[in-house]
């Protein structure tokens, strides 16, 4: 079940659980730097988004998924299929064995699966639209105005 403790990260209002703790450790030790903030900034924008539009969703599975939608962004990828696939059965084992529920699996899968086709992952579940939404943000600015106010 969800962790309800919170704590702030750039402003932003984050849960303090252990599967997020552990995210951000899997996916900071298979990042490059510039990546690993890349999925830190996303995660942050995700969440910005959801706080702005009051939108309901389960905040770890978000974490889990911005953070590790980018795993096989390295040198050590040698996989056949596409890199997001790849990540997304990553992030699928990383969340079995963090002991979330078949249904949140699911969702962290599609949250990294779909994270480069926003034509899709945007008119997803919660958690895979507002991955979408944050990454897209991060990436090529979609979505910028509504955050604006944000940015001082």
């Amino acid at each position: 079940m969800e962790d309800q403790k919170t704590r702030l990260l750039a402003g932003v209002v984050i849960p303090d659980a252990d599967v997020v703790r552990l995210a951000w450790e899997f996916a900071e030790a298979r990042c490059e730097p510039y990546l690993f903030n890349h999925v830190v900034r996303s995660w942050l924008f995700a969440t910005s988004i959801a706080s702005i539009q009051n939108v309901e969703h389960d905040r770890e599975v978000l974490a889990i998924g911005a953070l590790l939608h980018d795993v096989t962004l390295n040198m050590s990828f040698r996989g056949p299929r596409r890199f997001e696939v790849e990540a997304a059965d990553i992030a699928r084992e990383f969340a079995i064995d963090a002991g979330l529920e078949p249904r949140r699996v699911q969702l962290v899968w599609d949250c990294v699966a779909l994270n480069s086709t926003p034509s899709i992952g945007l008119y997803k579940e919660a958690e895979v639209s507002l991955c979408t939404a944050g990454i897209c943000l991060d990436v090529v600015g979609l979505g910028r105005k509504l955050i604006k106010s944000l940015v001082v």
